[in-house]
């Protein structure tokens, strides 16, 4: 697979240069004491503008799940799933499941990080943890 012409933004770069050694960072606010997403050059709560890259440890719970039964991105044929994360660090991640899926409602089970493989690029998916 080729790589696209995918953009990176100064706040995002050093996030996806970290998912892309398989070791996922996020912003960090010394001064609030929590991990912060989507990057930004703010923290939202003590508008500071001090922070660095921490790791995380790439596991949370599903706070809620879709699965699409229609084709909305070609590179994403039907039926595939979205599902948002609280990781344990605090922010809410979107990402897609993979391997098996729990039966009933998804909300609540444990998942970590796995990376894949899309255009060229490694993205971060979820496993359900057990």
């Amino acid at each position: 697979m080729g790589k696209s012409n995918r953009v990176l933004g100064h706040y995002d770069k050093p996030m996806w240069e970290s998912i892309s050694r398989k070791k996922w960072e996020l912003q960090f606010c010394p001064d609030g004491g929590k991990f912060r997403y989507p990057p930004a050059p703010i923290d939202p709560d003590t508008l500071s503008d001090v922070y660095e890259w921490r790791p995380i440890t790439g596991t949370g719970e599903i706070l809620s799940w879709v699965i699409f039964h229609r084709k909305y991105f070609d590179d994403h044929p039907p039926p595939y799933n979205s599902i948002a994360v609280r990781l344990d660090e605090g922010p809410i991640v979107v990402s897609q499941l993979v391997g098996p899926e729990p039966e009933g409602s998804w909300i609540g089970h444990r998942v970590e990080v796995v990376y894949g493989e899309h255009e060229g690029y490694v993205i971060p998916h979820m496993r359900l943890i057990g």
